[in-house]
């Protein structure tokens, strides 16, 4: 039976909802985001106070790519300009003034300099604009803003509810996880759990909610591309801590707090055994793949310690020709090849060490010397993320050396090493583009020639010039995406540290995460 307005009657729209914040390099370090006042040409909320806000297209990939499709129509402000800091929860509410049924989808972002005001062009859905406290919007219920502007604002600006002492704590902890290029998807878990610790030990009161709050943003706001890892060990961690605080209903909240850090201590966090049980594993597999065998021949890239620390602990049972691409632009595949020297050396065998520049994965792949031509046993990688479908996300580089390993030899294995920690739920779609910098410095080492130099320099002053208000007629964009997915159907095996699973198990796994997740944020 249909209700007083007819259930048939609610529009359904998802919307994204985009706060732009002031630069950090303003002289007034205290936060202002940008308000827009809406046109009477738009079709809702006339006159009222909102952040750049618009629709979900169904060609959009995702809602943060509608956030930045709608900043750019909206104010012509592009990623040059400013940077995606934060996503908040998504959530629904009912507008029976318009008969709409919102799904509000909150972002935050920042301006990279206070020049970067001057960029914001805004079209007709508005009238004006100008920079507000966050706290006074939040606050003042007379602010004459769109429906839920506060619990849109408050779902990224945490800063409102944890406070002057947590908050800082949260932010810090965040920009660490961001911007890491070295540690790998288990050691930025527990950088992240360190960081819910100290949060905690900071509240006044024990909180659960705050606490969960902070856990969320964690979980998706520190380091998206290896956010599966992150989620999946803080998730475990606040299961445990829902546990504690359902059983001891009637403890102290001093003594509730001193359990509740107890179970956040990084140190219990150790990867010695999970590493132990991973090595296991694969010892396994290599007994029942490659009977009788010795010798191994195996291609990888990176700088993944898990890999590290099997390829370490096996040196003294196999002898091993390992093929390393650099691993452009950070060369965690130099990195890799000097920490394997040691182990290697004092395992007694005669192991090989090759190092290949990215551009060179066929050479890589190939065995030299056999009539006829053969690619290498395996090709051995690590992952920041594993989806239902057991498709892994790695370091850019990994599908081009899969692939053609594959074409050189349907034979040869494509091996995955990870813990079921990095399971996902989902395939994320986010894109993880990093400074250009990065990629530039190499072409203006002093070894290039002097036209190589000039060049980046120019190009690097082109990046600049678009930036600016007088934008060059060529955009220059230079790419530095750090992962990329490779495909299930490509793994033939998944060595995890409880024990060689396949895409049933992960797809099992993923299904118990997302009831997990459910249970701890689900109601936030």
């Amino acid at each position: 039976m249909a209700t007083a307005h007819g259930t048939d009657h609610w529009k359904k729209r998802s919307v994204v909802s985009s706060f732009i914040f002031r630069s950090d390099r303003v002289e007034n370090k205290k936060p202002q985001v940008a308000l827009f006042k809406r046109s009477d040409k738009v079709s809702t909320y006339q006159h009222h106070l909102a952040p750049i806000s618009g629709s979900i297209e169904s060609t959009d990939p995702s809602p943060a790519h509608a956030a930045w499709r709608e900043i750019s129509e909206e104010t012509t402000l592009t990623p040059s300009n400013l940077s995606l800091l934060r996503c908040g929860k998504s959530y629904t509410f009912r507008d029976a003034s318009v008969m709409r049924e919102w799904t509000i989808y909150p972002f935050m972002f920042r301006l990279h300099s206070p020049q970067d005001e001057e960029c914001i062009k805004i079209d007709w859905e508005h009238e004006g604009w100008d920079w507000y406290d966050p706290d006074h919007v939040i606050t003042d219920p007379s602010l004459n803003g769109v429906p839920k502007l506060a619990e849109s604002l408050r779902r990224v600006y945490f800063e409102i509810d944890l406070g002057p002492q947590a908050a800082p704590i949260l932010s810090d902890g965040l920009a660490r996880l961001a911007t890491d290029h070295e540690s790998g998807a288990r050691e930025l878990a527990i950088m992240a759990v360190k960081t819910l610790h100290d949060v905690t030990a900071s509240l006044e009161t024990l909180n659960w909610d705050l606490i969960r709050i902070a856990g969320w943003h964690l979980s998706m706001n520190g380091r998206p591309s290896m956010g599966a890892a992150i989620k999946g060990v803080l998730l475990a961690k606040l299961s445990d801590i829902k546990a504690k605080l359902d059983a001891d209903v009637n403890t102290s909240s001093h003594d509730l707090k001193t359990t509740v850090l107890s179970a956040l201590e990084p140190q219990s966090l150790s990867t010695t055994q999970l590493l132990s049980d991973v090595t296991s594993s694969f010892l396994s597999y290599l007994h029942s793949s490659f009977p009788d065998r010795n010798t191994l021949s195996i291609l990888t890239l990176s700088s993944s310690s898990t890999i590290l620390a099997v390829l370490s602990s096996i040196a003294a049972k196999y002898t091993i020709d390992i093929r390393i691409l650099e691993s452009r632009p950070l060369f965690e595949g130099v990195s890799l090849s000097s920490s394997l020297l040691a182990p290697f050396r004092s395992s007694g065998r005669p192991h090989r060490i090759t190092l290949y520049p990215d551009t060179s994965p066929s050479f890589a792949a190939s065995i030299s010397g056999t009539e006829p031509k053969v690619a290498v046993d395996m090709v051995l990688i690590g992952s920041d993320r594993l989806s239902p479908s057991g498709a892994v996300l790695n370091k850019t580089g990994s599908l081009p050396a899969v692939l053609t390993a594959k074409h050189l030899s349907s034979a040869t294995k494509i091996v995955v090493l990870t813990d079921t920690a990095k399971i996902s739920q989902s395939k994320d779609s986010h894109k993880e583009n990093n400074d250009p910098v990065q990629v530039v410095r190499a072409w203006q080492a002093g070894y290039n020639t002097e036209r190589v130099r000039k060049g980046a320099g120019e190009l690097l002053e082109a990046i600049q010039a678009n930036n600016s208000m007088n934008k060059e007629s060529v955009e220059v964009v230079i790419e530095n995406v750090f992962f990329e997915w490779v495909p299930g159907d490509l793994i033939n095996a998944y060595i995890t540290e409880k024990g060689v699973w396949s895409v049933t198990d992960i797809a099992r796994r993923a299904e118990h995460l997302v009831k997990e997740e459910n249970a701890i944020f689900g109601d936030l």
